[in-house]
């Protein structure tokens, strides 16, 4: 009952001094108030950073040919190599037996290596236009490759390659607007269809085994075409043809390898690194190393979050200013009320109830400027995110903490005036006018 009865003179003594107890209230909210306004931007930044960057492959790790850091070498017997080549010889090249053994070694961290390989443009005469020359760029991809495509540019009619199925086949998936442009028609009646491509002079024939969605910005420009006809698409044809083609040796500068869900990128990249690394030790000129999005993420993760908090600490500021506040009206409240506060004593109320009526009337003060502070906070935060075009995320623990400061504001500013009016004397607290 002793609770209640301090909250309701708490609230009374608020009630009769409307604005005071406002203006008293002001420092504490504006302080709350930016403090969670800061942080959900800055979450919503974080978040919206990371999002992005997931979908351009955090879980993915990319392995590629460097040339070592040394310029000479001594190989076998004192043999010295004082030039390195520019480009990675067959010999040096990441094989796919490395990759077979860099699956079986990590069957539960790495879902699947997603392997590609770049042939050149092809170019072919518009439909119904035969004046007319469209260029596309043709490259070779295996299934893994062309799946991870699918969320972005699903097929909408045939298949993607199959590794198996079309090894060494001319056969390719082009996009809808490549039918539209150089086959015509449906892509439905697309798929089957023969085309012919000119890759580097020499005409090729491919029959078109699926149709994905064209997403405008999402490939290579159509290079040859008016203004009217310029188009961005790609032909993919199997990794064996295009190595055929292309004349390339049959392993690969570079793959990537897609991790498994809860794998730690952090530690896994330099796993992947140093595994590939070990088949180089012997070779004087290149090494393979590993690298991820992710390390980006995080670094840039951290970097919002040491800004967020920065700016969030100078906003905090203005929480102290408050509690000065707090301090200075509860001082002026125990002067205004010390013939009630000798009365009090005078009845028989005890030096520690004085004291705890005066903290519970700094507390609910400050409680409520923190319940309007993290109203403003999270609508100002919100609309803010918004307004920059982020999803708006408030931070629980950013509310969390800024209440429980408010209460401690509440206590800890609280306390001398609380305490100054229970040293009292009750005569001399009676006699005081």
């Amino acid at each position: 009952m002793a609770l209640f009865e301090y909250l309701s003179m708490a609230f009374s003594s608020i009630r009769a001094n409307k604005m005071r107890s406002l203006l008293t209230m002001l420092g504490i909210i504006i302080g709350i108030a930016a403090v969670i306004a800061i942080e959900t931007v800055g979450g919503s930044l974080s978040g919206s950073v990371s999002d992005s960057m997931s979908g351009m492959g955090v879980n993915s790790i990319t392995v590629s040919l460097t040339q070592k850091d040394s310029d000479t070498a001594t190989v076998g017997g004192g043999r010295t190599r004082l030039f390195m080549n520019s480009s990675p010889d067959e010999d040096d090249l990441i094989t796919q037996g490395m990759i077979d053994e860099y699956l079986q070694a990590f069957p539960d961290r790495v879902d699947h290596v997603e392997l590609s390989r770049t042939v050149g443009q092809g170019t072919i005469e518009k439909a119904g236009d035969p004046q007319t020359t469209i260029t596309a760029n043709v490259s070779g991809a295996n299934h893994d490759a062309l799946a991870a495509k699918e969320e972005d540019t699903p097929i909408l009619s045939g298949r993607w390659l199959d590794d198996e199925r079309d090894a060494g086949r001319r056969v390719c998936v082009v996009s809808e607007k490549f039918v539209e442009q150089a086959v015509g028609g449906s892509v439905r009646d697309a798929v089957g269809q023969r085309i012919t491509l000119t890759i580097n002079r020499m005409p090729y024939d491919f029959y078109i085994t699926g149709v994905y969605a064209y997403v405008e910005d999402s490939y290579s420009t159509f290079m040859g075409a008016s203004d009217d006809d310029s188009i961005q698409t790609n032909v993919y044809i199997p990794l064996d043809t295009a190595a055929q083609i292309s004349g390339a040796s049959s392993g690969y500068q570079s793959i990537t390898a897609v991790t498994t869900a809860g794998t730690d990128m952090t530690s896994f990249v330099d796993t992947t690194g140093n595994f590939f690394a070990s088949y180089y030790t012997r070779n004087d000129t290149w090494t393979a190393s590993a690298s991820s999005l992710s390390t980006l993420v995080e670094t840039m993760t951290e970097l919002l979050d040491t800004v967020s908090l920065a700016i969030a600490a100078i906003a905090a500021i203005s929480l102290l200013v408050g509690g000065i506040g707090v301090m200075n009206i509860m001082t002026v409240s125990v002067t205004e009320r010390t013939r009630e506060i000798g009365t009090r004593k005078a009845l028989g109320a005890t030096n520690a109830a004085i004291r705890t009526q005066f903290i519970v009337e700094a507390i609910v003060l400050c409680l409520i400027g923190g319940a309007i502070g993290v109203v403003l906070g999270v609508t100002l935060g919100a609309a803010l995110s918004n307004l920059l075009g982020y999803a708006a995320r408030p931070s629980v623990e950013a509310i969390v903490i800024a209440v429980t400061f408010s209460m401690g504001i509440g206590v800890f500013f609280g306390y001398y005036p609380a305490n100054k009016a229970a040293r009292l004397d009750p005569i001399d607290a009676l006699r005081y006018e």
